[in-house]
């Protein structure tokens, strides 16, 4: 068995999507912008380049987020890869890996004060409260997106 952890902060490069299974569950899917500084071989500088990465919350932690969180928003998020694959509508298989959160800090409220619902603060309930003990829909149970 091995271990799938992740931590990445950054900000988010869009607002939050709040939609929800067929059985009620909360789906929150945000896209967070990640730098990585690498020295430019041409120029011998250090630039920042993004990595884009799709994060998924689920449950009670997802239904609350929306009130606290905006495009610019900067995160710190704890959780873990998911890979999936489909098939698109031209039958052409596609993948993507993302993290599904479990722990969401803010690093700046929502209008960017630094003050307020931020701070380092937890970000909404405990795991034990938002849904499936791996934080996902239940067994068979589709994402609507």
């Amino acid at each position: 068995m091995g271990i799938n952890r992740v931590v990445i902060t950054g900000n988010l490069t869009r607002d939050p999507e709040l939609r929800s299974t067929s059985s009620g569950m909360a789906v929150l899917k945000m896209g967070v912008a990640v730098n990585d500084r690498r020295k430019n071989q041409q120029t011998g500088e250090w630039e920042d380049v993004p990595n884009f990465v799709d994060v998924t919350v689920f449950g009670a932690r997802a239904e609350a987020l929306p009130r606290f969180l905006s495009k610019g928003s900067k995160v710190a998020i704890e959780g873990k890869l998911r890979w999936s694959s489909w098939e698109n509508q031209q039958g052409e298989k596609r993948s993507k890996l993302e993290v599904v959160a479990d722990d969401i800090e803010f690093l700046s409220s929502r209008e960017g004060s630094g003050s307020g619902f931020g701070g380092g603060q937890p970000a909404a309930p405990s795991p034990e409260d938002s849904g499936p003990a791996d934080g996902g829909p239940a067994d068979g149970e589709e994402i609507p997106f």
